[in-house]
């Protein structure tokens, strides 16, 4: 049997890393296809027909699957499913809005959060704030997964797989599209960037989460925050990192002004380098922390910045 990877796709652009990753964790599967939805999505489907190890490219041009609108989508993708052993996504807002629909109209478990697959019914997960990992055998005729992408490589490009035009499957009148209100930034991706800056409640404010822009900004990283950070209106909500933020694995994690909560820990402890500047010398960021700074952020930071 194949596989059906339902692509991410943002104003008409493949999430390349995303799907890529994600492609990486299935590709012992079977036959993947990918799954593009949308009107104007045919730059992203084109795309998706070069990742290596993609067998076909499905394109559903239909104007009431996109925007994100996961009933339709649920619809299109149960209409399908017939045809594969495995649906599978990056784990994102966007599948995890999807795919547990798409479950619940197959009669099936959701898989959430897979971190490896050991076989076609086997796969492990993280649980408890990622301190013990489950490793869960399904018998379900179909396996609904998603796929979180950190602890994957990205495929390679190089493929030409074909891409087949397909209609939509109806399911779009329980919802409506009202608008989209996207966030900008010069900066990269949290979630793909290879350097991430975090701050913490530590940072004080909104007005002192300027040091950590001006420290990101000179590497040329991404900002995140912790959710303490965040729930004290520090940091906008798309920055936070942790158990019900985003996970990242960068190269360098930055954490500054963080105490490291297990909640927190949970989204960035798969980074490859953690620095951690904390005032608390028995903070439990040290614990995990590659190299550890105990001093005052408000000096360290700027220090820092100055000297980069």
């Amino acid at each position: 049997m194949a596989v059906l990877l339902l692509a991410e796709v943002n104003g008409g652009q493949l999430a390349t890393d995303a799907v890529a990753k994600t492609l990486s964790a299935v590709a012992s599967l079977g036959d993947v296809h990918v799954l593009v939805t949308g009107t104007g999505g045919d730059a992203a489907a084109a795309e998706a027909a070069t990742l290596q190890g993609v067998a076909k490219v499905l394109f559903a041009d239909d104007h009431a699957l996109c925007h994100g609108m996961a009933e339709p989508t649920a619809a299109l993708i149960q209409s399908l499913a017939g045809n594969y052993s495995h649906i599978a996504a990056p784990s994102t807002a966007f599948a995890k809005s999807v795919l547990p629909r798409v479950a619940a109209l197959l009669d099936v478990m959701i898989l959430s959060d897979v971190t490896a697959v050991v076989d076609a019914d086997t796969f492990e997960r993280p649980i408890y704030a990622g301190n013990a990992i489950q490793t869960v055998k399904s018998g379900d005729k179909v396996k609904v997964l998603t796929i979180r992408t950190a602890a994957f490589q990205a495929a390679g490009a190089g493929g030409s797989a074909s891409v087949e035009k397909i209609g939509a499957a109806g399911g779009a009148d329980l919802s409506s599209w009202i608008e989209d209100k996207v966030a900008t930034s010069d900066r990269p991706e949290l979630t793909s960037a290879g350097i991430v800056v975090s701050g913490g409640r530590g940072v004080g404010s909104e007005a002192n989460f300027a040091i950590i822009e001006a420290l990101a900004d000179k590497l040329g990283a991404a900002v995140g925050a912790s959710r303490a950070a965040v729930d004290s209106g520090f940091a906008p909500n798309d920055w936070q990192v942790g158990q019900t933020g985003k996970v990242v694995a960068p190269t360098l994690y930055v954490a500054v002004g963080i105490s490291g909560a297990i909640q927190h820990l949970a989204g960035m402890k798969d980074s490859k380098f953690i620095v951690a500047i904390n005032k608390d010398e028995e903070a439990p960021i040290f614990q995990v922390a590659d190299y550890g700074l105990v001093a005052d952020l408000f000096d360290a930071v700027p220090e820092m910045t100055g000297k980069l």
